[in-house]
């Protein structure tokens, strides 16, 4: 196990290996997204209270999860680069953000659409909304971070800072329901002693969850993989790949011969 994760640590074989994992995983992302969307959009029946309306959960709630997860999947791999100074985990770190950043403006949307008709208003200044809103500017700050320092190493280190010290917003927007008095509602998923929503409305959620999950993955590995390419791009290794995949254009003699 350590050998693998030693060698899984090297741009090389990170590279080579996630290669082929990114199909697999991108056939998984769409078979669970079809199941999803198709179990929640059609199977699933209306709701008591908001009608057809409350089928948005299945791209907000999934979206609002991915949101934090990924950014506490940054603040870990940051740490991990900025404590054993590992080149993947400042990768992983710098690639995931703007991954991460669209998962939560896609759940501030969904969840200002989602407001409307519930609340009457696109926007009010709860507690969870508001510190959604705040895990947004940590993300945008992440990523303006990265960009305005040249040296990878630096911005890696900043950015790993920036990160940790961010990662106290995530319990407050998860328990912001049960601290505050708030217009969002409460906890339904993780009421496992007395759910709180009908199995055929929650297998759809949890199946949408697990295709964003995949789809992260998926996105991730591939801007990682490009990404290696370019901090690599003076590395023998990288050098002979360009070489093997370079296609070289047909001479004249040989145009003219075919």
């Amino acid at each position: 196990m350590w050998a693998f994760l030693h060698r899984l640590a090297s741009p090389r074989h990170f590279y080579h290996l996630t290669g082929r994992w990114i199909p697999w995983l991108g056939g998984a992302t769409l078979l669970c997204m079809a199941a999803g969307l198709y179990l929640g959009l059609w199977v699933a029946p209306p709701d008591y209270q908001q009608g057809d309306s409350f089928r948005i959960m299945y791209v907000h709630v999934p979206a609002a999860w991915l949101s934090l997860f990924v950014y506490v999947f940054m603040a870990v791999a940051g740490g991990i680069g900025l404590i054993w100074n590992m080149k993947m985990a400042d990768v992983m770190a710098a690639c995931s953000a703007p991954v991460g950043a669209s998962f939560t403006f896609l759940a501030l949307a969904t969840g200002s659409i989602w407001g409307k008709p519930m609340w009457g208003t696109w926007w009010v200044w709860d507690a969870r909304l508001t510190s959604e809103l705040i895990l947004l500017f940590l993300y945008l700050g992440y990523i303006a971070l990265q960009n305005a320092i040249e040296d990878p190493r630096t911005a890696a280190r900043a950015g790993a800072i920036l990160a940790i010290v961010g990662s106290v917003n995530i319990p407050i927007i998860h328990y912001s329901v049960e601290w505050w008095n708030t217009l969002h509602q409460g906890p339904t998923v993780t009421r496992f002693d007395k759910p709180a929503i009908h199995p055929s409305m929650l297998w759809p959620l949890l199946l949408m969850a697990v295709a964003f999950q995949l789809y992260f993955f998926t996105v991730l590995l591939l801007r990682a993989r490009s990404e290696i390419l370019w901090r690599e791009r003076r590395s023998r290794w990288v050098r002979e790949l360009l070489t093997d995949e370079r296609i070289e254009p047909a001479s004249d003699s040989e145009e003219i011969a075919s």
